[in-house]
């Protein structure tokens, strides 16, 4: 894959990098090295980013990129988003193309996760 000018890192702001870190451990498997108290990176395995300490967050009321995640299963994401200490900003919607729903992390930045599947039916 060429590196050449495709996005490579990301960095959000962080009130509380513990709590964060903790949420993307627990809900996405996030792996993070810290360099010093204010700075934490992670590894996810397709995108590189951090967390800096500062008392702002990312939101699209605010004018912040919305990064989405994808998921197979909405629904267990969701129970996975909400157990892990996100807060649900917008249920399940659907959207041309498929369905998803936005979340804030412990720190307040918001992000999406979509699927182009429909619920399982039981």
């Amino acid at each position: 894959m060429n590196k050449h000018e495709r996005v490579d890192y990301l960095e959000f702001p962080a009130r509380d990098i513990k709590a964060t870190k903790a949420f993307f451990e627990t809900c996405f498997g996030w792996q993070f090295t810290d360099y010093g108290p204010d700075y934490s990176a992670f590894n996810e395995n397709r995108l590189d980013g951090g967390f800096y300490r500062a008392d702002l967050q990312g939101t699209t009321a605010t004018g912040s990129a919305l990064i989405v995640f994808y998921s197979e299963d909405l629904e267990a994401t969701l129970a996975k988003v909400e157990a892990s200490g996100g807060i649900i900003m917008r249920s399940i919607f659907s959207f041309p193309g498929g369905r998803r729903f936005h979340f804030t992390e412990p720190s307040g930045n918001e992000f999406s996760v979509w699927t182009e599947r429909e619920p399982a039916q039981g």
